[in-house]
């Protein structure tokens, strides 16, 4: 598909449809909104507009509309697959100054938000009324709540509370042709005509752009526990996992990390002091929130039991806040860590739990048998597994052309586990090639006709899901 250029008509129309947003197209900004954090990658936008309200927002879409001009959503640039590179040039829709908290009902326990508040601050903001937004991405300070949207973020709570979909009951959304429209109602129940909403959350700007929305809060657990499990197997540790829930307990957050991923990290991240014997090769992190501190010490123990069944060593207890912290400053930072120590590529993957001990197993193999190494860790407890394929000493052309058929056989394993691409990431643009994993033709077909249906002109966020 042939798209317009930014000239300077439409550069002049674009100034014209913001109040109050900024334009900017020196070439320092346009390269600093042209890349996220997947991989190395550097995609800049001809122009990058920074709009301060959804009217500002539906008049730059009818600009670009009206020229065929590729407009691509930028949040806060932390995502993984590159779904904010703007990789046919054309308008970089920086939605950063859109940052408004807008209402917090605590009625109904619901908050309505701008897409460009950062998620950290959310969650901070409701904790001072008492209140929970759960979903909690590794990159919660800085990562933004339309992004969040856009890929259907999860984080590790999520195997308790639920993804970001999970919290979301209405959305205002800007269509291709610059209409605004509500996807549903601000009620916790919704039986009435298709769920569009739904559909808008993960689409990755494929089909809309999010210019606000209404969340659903829950209380703020008044408790919790945190636990370090290490392992001298791997595998014994992820066998482990399927093993808390079928013992009656669903954990807060149930997170896996591998040898690698601790060892980088405590070379990386100033401030933890955790010594690890030579035999410990995985570490299990588990934690258990409520209201009742009774509860949690009974489930503490049965967990306990658990992994004593499975071989644990000992279980290091955080005590205080601060231990607390410094534990989940280890596991926060794994990603930054490894991408300071060399390119990587991430994978997303995510199988039903019980089958994750056979994924790890398996990327094992395949990396053994193709010649790289991966370090592993993720959000264990609903089965999603971060693979990082480190570049170290791999070539070029390899790292080009020969890992995408390993990276093809992970994705072929997972989903004969019953697994998809990505639990959390998103599809972007680096896992495109592989959707006909997943997918046949009848069911990409389908999507094509919802995306052709939202977007006639293929202007929202091009070259991005869709193979």
């Amino acid at each position: 598909m042939a798209f317009g250029t930014v000239n300077g008509a439409v550069l002049a129309a674009l100034r014209s449809a913001m109040d109050q947003g900024d334009l900017l197209t020196h070439e320092d900004d346009l390269r600093h909104y042209g890349h996220d954090e997947t991989e190395d990658l550097v995609h800049p936008p001809e122009v990058v507009v920074r709009p301060r309200s959804t009217e500002e927002v539906s008049r730059i879409v009818k600009v670009c509309a009206q020229h065929n001009i590729p407009i691509t959503p930028i949040g806060g640039r932390t995502g993984l697959s590159g779904g904010a590179l703007s990789i046919h040039g054309g308008v970089g829709l920086a939605l950063d100054r859109m940052d408004r908290i807008e209402h917090i009902d605590e009625r109904n326990l619901q908050v309505t938000v701008q897409p460009g508040v950062i998620t950290q601050v959310l969650m901070d903001t409701v904790a001072e009324k008492g209140l929970y937004y759960a979903p909690d991405p590794s990159s919660k300070g800085s990562c933004t709540i339309g992004g969040n949207l856009a890929e259907n973020a999860g984080g590790p709570r999520a195997v308790k509370y639920g993804v970001t979909r999970d919290f979301v009951l209405n959305l205002e959304v800007v269509l291709a042709n610059g209409e605004v429209i509500w996807t549903g109602a601000s009620t916790l129940k919704n039986a009435t005509g298709y769920d569009l909403t739904r559909l808008v959350v993960g689409s990755e700007g494929t089909l809309g752009i999010i210019t606000k929305a209404v969340l659903r809060l829950i209380p703020l657990p008044k408790a919790s526990r945190l636990m370090l499990v290490p392992f001298n197997s791997p595998e014994r540790a992820c066998e482990a996992v399927s093993a808390v829930f079928q013992a009656g307990i669903t954990p807060s957050a149930l997170e896996f990390m591998e040898r690698d991923a601790i060892d980088f990290t405590l070379q990386h991240v100033e401030g933890i002091n955790l010594q690890i014997p030579d035999a410990v090769q995985a570490h299990l992190l588990i934690e258990v929130d409520g209201q009742h501190e009774d509860v949690l010490m009974r489930e503490c123990e049965t967990i306990l039991g658990v992994m004593e069944a499975h071989e644990c060593g000992e279980v290091l207890f955080a005590e205080t806040s601060a231990e607390k912290d410094a534990l989940w400053k280890l596991r926060r930072n794994v990603a930054v860590a490894v991408k300071a120590h060399t390119v990587y590529k991430e994978e997303d993957t995510v199988v039903p739990r019980y089958a994750l001990p056979r994924l790890l197993a398996g990327v094992k193999a395949i990396g053994q048998a193709h010649g790289f190494r991966s370090i592993c860790y993720g959000h264990a407890g609903d089965g999603n597994l971060h693979i990082n394929i480190i570049k170290e000493g791999l070539s070029d052309d390899y790292w080009k052309n020969g890992l995408p058929n390993a990276i093809r056989e992970i994705f072929e394993l997972t989903v004969s586990l019953g697994g998809t691409l990505s639990g959390e990431h998103g599809i972007g643009l680096v896992q495109r090639p592989y959707m006909d994993i997943a997918f046949d033709q009848n069911q990409l077909g389908l999507m094509r006709g919802i995306k052709t249906l939202f977007d006639p002109q293929g202007i929202l966020n091009p070259g991005k899901v869709l193979p």
